[in-house]
């Protein structure tokens, strides 16, 4: 739902690899072409895997990664687009399934039924990547609509395309 300043609202949904550390590039480059940004973070990812203040005070709004209570306001509005960056093992395979045992997946399964685009950039280790489990799941999620970018697996000189998030979302 756009913000009542015009601007289209964005999920990031961040998940706990160690290039999550850089997630404050992609918020950039969403602020840059003129969305407003909120996070949900995996609670693997909130243990350190990026710096939560300097993501906060980017955003200007609170990280979500926990459930609100009944009653509580929603602190964000409902989204025009998703982007899952990095998109871990665990979160796609658990999206896949329909296991919405954290904020963040649920937020992700939720979106199928929203019909809003989502756009993953997978950070998946090669070994991990081979399992029939993961191959399922990415041809489920295809089907669901989501986009992907190039899989990054973190071999050295290899670039994690941030911004190619942003170009999937049309």
């Amino acid at each position: 739902m756009t913000e009542p300043d015009g601007k289209p609202f964005l999920y990031v949904v961040v998940c706990a690899a160690g290039i999550a550390a850089d997630v404050s590039k992609l918020i950039t480059a969403a602020q840059e072409r003129d969305w407003e940004v909120g996070v949900i973070a995996t609670p693997v990812a909130m243990n350190g895997f990026f710096d939560a203040a300097a993501v906060e005070t980017q955003t200007g709004r609170p990280i979500r990664s926990t459930w609100r209570t009944p009653g509580d306001p929603r602190p964000f509005p409902p989204p025009d687009a998703v982007v899952v960056a990095p998109a871990t093992f665990n979160t796609l395979n658990k999206w896949a399934a329909g296991m919405a045992d954290t904020l963040a997946v649920a937020t992700l399964c939720e979106t199928y039924g929203l019909g809003v685009p989502v756009a993953a950039l997978p950070c998946v280790a090669d070994s991990l990547a081979a399992h029939p489990a993961h191959q399922d799941a990415l041809i489920r999620l295809r089907g669901m609509g989501v986009r992907f970018g190039p899989p990054y697996s973190g071999q050295p000189g290899e670039e994690f395309g941030w911004e190619r998030a942003l170009d999937l979302l049309g």
